[in-house]
């Protein structure tokens, strides 16, 4: 059986060898990328209102002395402001696209899904799906937005599915070469 935990900041950072464990099994990043994502992660958990969430697999066959919890997937987010790099970016992006008054409406006051992810061998079974619900549900926020990469895939998917809609495409960021759409959608999420 899946449950979702919630963790804040300090257990974020304990927990963050499996989170990294995991970002590895599901985006098969570069090497040597791993330690600047732990640091970004890291620091991602002192921006204001963060909030984290891990699907856990409760296996109830195991002996009472070992738990059986294996930890498959998480979702964090927070509240973008002014000052954080990918907030800034965004918002000067979508505002050369579409305006200021456009831009500021998205990311004025916005929750940034800033991480979702699922271990490859349990992906297609509603757990993403399950704990972004979980993740946005009673947020103080107008918008929930991320990034994500340009192209036919099943988060891609997920996320249209779940109402978010592109606010830019074909997006690069600065030092980067890959193309990600910026997707947005109204909060709360039904």
């Amino acid at each position: 059986m899946i449950e979702f935990r919630g963790a804040g900041p300090a257990e974020f950072v304990e927990q963050l060898e499996t989170v990294i464990d995991i970002y590895t099994a599901a985006m098969n990043p570069p090497e040597e990328q791993i330690t600047g994502r732990k640091t970004i992660m890291r620091n991602h958990g002192t921006y204001p209102h963060f909030q984290c969430y891990f699907a856990e697999l409760h296996d109830s066959s195991r002996a009472i002395h070992d738990p059986g919890i294996t930890t498959v997937g998480f979702a964090y987010g927070f509240r973008g402001a002014p000052g954080q790099w990918w907030h800034d970016v965004v918002l000067r992006a979508l505002a050369a696209q579409s305006g200021d008054e456009v831009a500021h409406a998205w990311l004025g006051h916005a929750f940034e899904l800033a991480e979702v992810h699922v271990h490859p061998d349990y992906q297609g079974k509603g757990i993403g799906r399950a704990m972004i619900q979980t993740l946005c549900a009673g947020r103080g926020e107008r918008s929930a937005l991320l990034s994500t990469h340009d192209r036919p895939t099943a988060a891609r998917h997920l996320y249209a599915s779940l109402g978010f809609t592109d606010l830019l495409s074909r997006f690069v960021f600065p030092g980067g070469y890959e193309e990600y759409a910026i997707v947005g959608r109204p909060l709360p999420l039904t």
